[in-house]
């Protein structure tokens, strides 16, 4: 995908948390976002939280994308698994295939596939793993938009088969010097704060830059910004980020095949 004039895509996990669709939190998130990364059944997800999840992605306006991840709800997908390629390869069209059945029985469609938590690291920086993942999404469609890192390998990968590509940049999330994300073992790990959540996207927008963990400035091409929805206060960041962005006339669109 190539970016033209300034403007950014805004995409939020969601569909992880049964207590967050039922309680408006996502609706909240809906309003500042513009795409949806929607949980299908690896690390979290089920058939009603992702048909709730979509029918309130149709009533904002919003994109709706598929988030993989490893099939390991106890640690939320965030643990590193030892899986074969094939094994990768199934368990993510598995689940993008069953968020796909849901979204056309709701009269949507997937434009997107973003991986989640481990499954998403592990394959920014390894190359197999990045295949295999998008030798799942294949098998599905690859009429469809492939999130990863920006600057990373697998976004490498996912062109090389056949894949549009959205590189990704987070706004609550701080970076090592060599643009990987800082790991979530360490406290510093995310940023709560909507404000210096807000300036981290518009420096990412405007010039292409995120102050890395060391102080030292990474350089980035990124066509979409991540804000989690289980970040402590994720609707007042997003709602920050949005403002902040749209207050420096950036338009905020969603990622589109097209």
């Amino acid at each position: 995908m190539k970016r033209t004039g300034l403007q950014i895509d805004l995409n939020c996990d969601m569909g992880e948390y049964p207590d967050a669709v039922a309680d408006g939190t996502q609706e909240a998130l809906m309003r500042s976002v513009t795409s949806v990364n929607i949980a299908c059944g690896g690390h979290a997800g089920d058939e009603g939280t992702m048909r709730a999840t979509i029918e309130q992605a149709l009533r904002a306006g919003v994109a709706i994308g598929a988030h993989p991840g490893y099939p390991d709800r106890a640690n939320f997908g965030r643990l590193e698994l030892n899986l074969s390629p094939q094994e990768v390869a199934h368990s993510v069209f598995a689940q993008v295939n069953a968020l796909a059945q849901i979204a056309a029985a709701c009269g949507a469609r997937v434009v997107h596939v973003k991986p989640h938590g481990a499954l998403y690291n592990q394959a920014a920086r390894n190359r197999e793993l990045a295949s295999a993942i998008a030798q799942g999404v294949a098998r599905w469609s690859t009429d469809v938009v492939m999130v990863g890192l920006a600057g990373s390998p697998m976004l490498e990968v996912f062109r090389e088969a056949g894949f549009a590509v959205a590189g990704e940049a987070f706004a609550d999330r701080r970076y090592e010097p060599d643009g990987s994300l800082r790991s979530r073992k360490f406290p510093d790990a995310l940023i709560s704060d909507p404000a210096d959540a807000a300036q981290q996207a518009l420096n990412v927008v405007q010039k292409s830059s995120i102050i890395a963990c060391d102080s030292s400035e990474l350089r980035v091409q990124a066509h979409t910004i991540c804000i989690h929805g289980d970040t402590p206060a994720a609707p007042i960041i997003a709602a920050a980020v949005a403002y902040t962005l749209r207050k420096a006339a950036i338009s905020l669109h969603a990622l589109s095949r097209r």
